[in-house]
């Protein structure tokens, strides 16, 4: 690596104004600096590069492994499914239990379904209507012009 310290950077800045001369030196060192930066960045871009596709592959290994796991589970369960169905068919196989082979004389009956008939829709408030009509609180906003109309006082005449 280079080794620029403060001594060296002095002796490249002055050999440069001697040779690009004082006029054209802080156009010529803000060029320099600019490709530097783009240099920078371009490096970065790279890095960056670099590290996606490690992460891309990284994360192609993972999903295989997943994706094997996964095809192992699915091979345990089917073959366990087709011992459990075994042993189901097994067991309730109807010819080989004598007491269940007569049918059921009534089917069971099961109540219809009923809808309670509310609006379920509607939000309804936590205190309940009756309560609200019983202690005089109001249950409509009314604008400030109908509240005087229906507080003023009448006339006696």
């Amino acid at each position: 690596m280079i080794d620029l310290g403060i001594s060296k950077m002095a002796l490249i800045g002055a050999v440069a104004l001697i040779v690009i001369g004082p006029e054209k030196l802080p156009r010529v060192a803000r060029m320099v600096g600019a490709m530097l930066g783009k240099a920078q960045r371009y490096v970065a871009d790279v890095k960056a590069e670099v590290n996606r596709s490690m992460d891309l592959e990284e994360l192609k290994k993972m999903k295989d492994s997943v994706t094997d796991a996964a095809r192992d589970v699915e091979s345990s369960i089917q073959s366990s499914a087709g011992d459990f169905e075994k042993s189901w068919a097994e067991a309730t196989d109807i010819s080989a239990t004598p007491h269940y082979s007569e049918p059921l004389a009534v089917p069971p009956s099961y109540p219809s379904y009923h809808h309670p008939g509310k609006h379920w829709r509607v939000k309804q408030g936590a205190t309940p209507n009756w309560f609200k009509a019983r202690t005089g609180t109001r249950t409509r906003a009314l604008s400030g012009a109908a509240r005087v109309a229906r507080f003023r006082p009448q006339k006696l005449g």
